[in-house]
């Protein structure tokens, strides 16, 4: 069991939020399910609370009303290996929904993710600060990262 978990609240949907998010992460599963009974508060059957993971990171969902709407403050990171990576998550998870500066989108849930270069913190955290001011104009001025553009902004000089 992972000692720390994203708990993601929804109003509604939580069961199209699930298959939509197994649709992208392939490596995912659903560990356990609740469902509102009998007493309620949302209908019987809905789900009410579910664990599951997407590539290996356990999540819970709960179906808890409209109390607390996402907000930017709080996102999902994805650090991706190679740029065919970002351009899938960036299409499959923004359908529906809408993208953002600097590799941010919101999922047609209201989830927000950054869908980044796994080697972003490399570009980033340079000794070499020309290289880093590059980078951070080239990431100001992109929605979907381009690893290809990010590096030869690293590397002009």
């Amino acid at each position: 069991m992972q000692k720390i978990v994203t708990n993601l609240w929804f109003d509604g949907r939580v069961e199209e939020a699930l298959d939509f998010y197994f649709s992208i992460f392939k490596n995912s599963k659903l560990n356990s399910v609740s469902r509102y009974g009998d007493a309620g508060p949302g209908p019987k059957g809905e789900i009410l609370v579910a664990n599951f993971e997407l590539e290996g990171q356990e999540f819970t969902i709960i179906n808890g009303g409209p109390g607390f709407p996402h907000s930017p403050a709080m996102s999902l990171l994805v650090n991706c290996q190679d740029q065919a990576e970002i351009d899938y998550l960036w299409e499959r998870l923004s359908d529906g929904g809408e993208t953002s500066q600097c590799g941010w989108l919101i999922d047609p849930f209201g989830v927000q993710w950054q869908i980044v270069p796994a080697d972003l913190e490399r570009l980033m955290q340079s000794e070499n600060s020309d290289a880093t001011e590059r980078v951070m104009e080239a990431l100001l001025k992109m929605t979907k990262l381009d690893i290809a553009e990010l590096e030869k902004a690293y590397n002009d000089e």
